[in-house]
């Protein structure tokens, strides 16, 4: 089954598009205000939406989004509410959804009930902390299911790309550089050797992933890859607007749309 984010990539291919994913945390500061955001971020050219789950020991995210999760923690953000927020959510948008969490969430939850629940509503799962050699029994579940296992390469994993990279669907999240989330001032130039090594052993989408934040990245790297995938600004933006009391929705929205300009 093909989830809307293959649909997707396939969709923009034929036009000779790259896509623009963008990451939010679910309940950052409230779940109402997730929904508007991802209306929002649509509205203004975003191709694909990453919703992080919310989690209290977050390895592979830096401090901007670690303080995005305590915020939605706080808020009572939790698998059930974050349902109820995407039933909602799926009557006013088709976008491609993909989760970004991590394996315990599934599994305290319990890995079938959480794919039946969130089946048809989420097109797609980014688990930074599951092991590739733990990845089958959850891709054996996702065959009857139109959600793909979304998995995460990074410089480190040279030697295992062709086994990370075997039998996936959606995209390959293609990790620019070494550390956790956030912001980057530069990019290795090796970057885009990586991506091509990734493209020689797969036919799976690329998108590349952590510290692009400007439209100056975008205008770099866009021909890298078939996709960008922007997080932490975003989340600092929101983080921004609710200390200063200022318009969350219009600030992302206005960012995300000069992303999509740089495109």
């Amino acid at each position: 089954m093909e989830s809307r984010i293959t649909k997707k990539f396939k969709e923009l291919k034929s036009n000779n598009q790259k896509a623009l994913i963008t990451y939010i945390t679910c309940g950052d500061p409230d779940l109402d205000t997730t929904i508007d955001l991802v209306l929002a971020m649509e509205k203004a050219g975003a191709d694909i939406i990453e919703l992080g789950i919310p989690y209290s020991d977050p390895l592979a995210d830096g401090p901007t989004i670690q303080r995005a999760s305590q915020r939605a923690l706080n808020s009572g953000t939790n698998i059930d509410s974050i349902f109820e927020m995407l039933s909602k959510l799926r009557k006013n948008t088709d976008i491609p959804i993909a989760f970004l969490l991590y394996y315990n969430s599934i599994f305290a939850y319990g890995i079938e009930e959480f794919l039946n629940k969130f089946s048809g509503s989420v097109d797609g799962l980014i688990i930074p902390d599951l092991p590739l050699e733990e990845r089958k029994e959850l891709q054996e579940l996702l065959e009857n299911h139109p959600i793909d296992l979304i998995p995460l390469v990074a410089p480190t994993s040279e030697d295992r790309i062709k086994e990370i990279v075997k039998a996936t669907d959606g995209f390959i999240y293609c990790i620019s550089s070494l550390g956790v989330t956030g912001k980057r001032e530069k990019f290795n130039l090796d970057l885009k050797y990586f991506i091509n090594k990734i493209k020689n052993h797969t036919d799976t989408p690329t998108a590349i992933g952590f510290g692009i934040s400007n439209e100056k990245n975008v205008k770099t790297l866009k021909d890298f890859a078939d996709g960008l995938i922007v997080g932490s600004t975003i989340v600092e933006k929101i983080e921004e607007s609710i200390q200063t009391n200022n318009n969350v929705i219009k600030n992302v929205y206005e960012f995300v749309n000069r992303l999509k300009e740089a495109f």
